[in-house]
């Protein structure tokens, strides 16, 4: 992908019920504070003119509702589900998934969970997660990356925001 920036945005899905408060992880929801928040944050993304050309969503309940919440506020037109970024999803597989994509100047927005984006993001920057990076819930880190065959370590991170600077 020579000659070509994809700038990737880790949002980690807004604050959800309790953990053990379901039976079955996957189908915690964000409560309200969670919802509120999180459609707070991107509504400041809109009055940044920010738009996602693509928006992955891991499966969980949570994640999904967050890009429902992105999508609401005209981020992105639509978002699909996308496996790997379950938790323990795996890195490869995306950008896998992102060297078989022909893509421009592309903006991506992958909705999950921590600490998978948070160390994502850190191996695509520095090459290695040795030093926990943290991702808030609802919190953002922009990464830039010019070719995800060799991405890892090659990467440059322009954006680190807590939930509470976006709000």
């Amino acid at each position: 992908m020579p000659n070509s920036t994809t700038q990737v945005y880790f949002i980690r899905h807004g604050i959800a019920a309790e953990r053990g408060t379901y039976v079955n992880d996957a189908q915690r929801p964000l409560i309200q504070k969670g919802l509120l928040k999180t459609k707070q944050v991107a509504q400041r993304l809109a009055a940044l003119d920010l738009y996602f050309d693509t928006l992955l969503s891991s499966p969980l309940v949570r994640a999904v509702q967050t890009a429902e919440l992105l999508c609401q506020a005209d981020l992105a037109t639509a978002f699909q589900v996308f496996e790997p970024l379950a938790p323990g999803g795996n890195l490869q597989d995306w950008l896998d998934w992102l060297g078989e994509r022909s893509l421009g100047h592309e903006t991506v927005a992958l909705v999950g969970h921590a600490p998978d984006l948070s160390e994502w993001a850190q191996q695509l920057v520095q090459g290695g997660h040795d030093a926990q990076w943290v991702l808030k819930k609802a919190g953002i880190i922009g990464v830039s990356l010019s070719d995800p065959q060799n991405a890892i370590g090659h990467s440059q991170l322009f954006w680190l925001a807590p939930p509470r600077f976006m709000v």
